[in-house]
């Protein structure tokens, strides 16, 4: 039988204690974790993603981690259907639910939720699939009909064509005209949102702690097996920590090096994460670990 359950959000930085901070709390209040992490979503990336250890992932229920493969497509449509998934789940078992992570986008797209898409026949599915053969053809007939749309999506980036070749085809109004035209609809409202405020200087410290620890586990090794299985191709082999590795093993700098720039290109993430989680969010809670950790206990 369904119940209704309690749903908070911790987001911070990378590096700030998140992941922590949700196991302590989710025994408290008896809950499951939901990840909200662009990389732990990917099984066999789990020194780069920093995921939690196997004791702790046994500790307590958590989903959105190890769901795909790294050459499989991940999306904000993904995701949702994931968390309703969670949400039922909980509901049915009488657990709460604690949405944890760094890839805070995830989150705003739960708050703003998505427009629902319009009722494509089979005729038309298949009608795209054979244009798609010719991405090049797709961009420029949609950007010349709605350059405000596509503007912002790479003329590569077949996923999201195919999306607006299909809402153009079967709905007859640009993307623009039919996202206008059908809003989208929140999917959670009312979300206690938990902020771990962390000064920049102790986290570039814990990033570079961090960094070193991940090389110290393996990190070089676990890409090179992600490289020689999965290829370079793959969106997920673009990640901070790989892309440095693939640089060094093509000899384009040297080790200390290659530890400089994964540890620089992370605190300049997590400033990007610190700047989204302050603007993009109304009435969150931002405090220190400790304070935060008392506040929710």
């Amino acid at each position: 039988m369904n119940t209704t359950i309690k749903q908070l959000s911790i987001i911070g930085p990378t590096a700030s204690g998140k992941s922590d901070l949700a196991i302590k709390i989710a025994h408290k209040i008896d809950a499951y974790i939901l990840s909200i992490d662009s990389l732990s979503i990917y099984k066999e990336i789990d020194i780069v993603s920093a995921k939690p250890s196997k004791q702790e992932l046994q500790s307590i229920k958590h989903f959105g981690i190890d769901e795909l493969y790294p050459d499989e497509y991940f999306s904000v449509e993904i995701f949702i259907k994931l968390y309703k998934q969670v949400k039922e789940l909980c509901q049915k078992e009488g657990k709460n639910l604690i949405i944890v992570g760094g890839t805070s986008f995830y989150l705003k797209s739960l708050l703003s939720g998505l427009s629902v898409l319009p009722n494509i026949q089979e005729m038309i599915k298949l009608d795209v699939k054979e244009r798609l053969k010719e991405l090049k053809e797709c961009y420029s007939l949609l950007y010349d009909a709605d350059k405000e749309y596509m503007k912002s999506i790479s003329p590569n980036d077949a996923y999201r064509i195919e999306k607006a070749l299909l809402i153009f085809l079967a709905s007859g109004l640009t993307p623009s005209e039919y996202f206008r035209a059908n809003p989208p609809k929140p999917i959670i409202e009312n979300l206690p949102i938990y902020n771990i405020d962390v000064e920049r200087e102790i986290l570039r410290e814990r990033i570079k702690t961090r960094t070193q620890k991940m090389l110290d586990a393996g990190l070089i090794d676990e890409v090179c097996y992600l490289e020689q299985k999965y290829t370079r191709a793959p969106h997920s082999m673009n990640s901070i920590g790989i892309v440095e590795v693939l640089d060094f093993l093509d000899a384009k700098c040297t080790k200390e090096q290659m530890s400089e720039l994964i540890s620089a290109h992370t605190a300049g993430l997590a400033k990007r994460q610190q700047t989204f989680n302050r603007t993009q969010f109304e009435g969150i809670v931002s405090a220190k670990l400790s304070e935060l950790e008392r506040l929710l206990a």
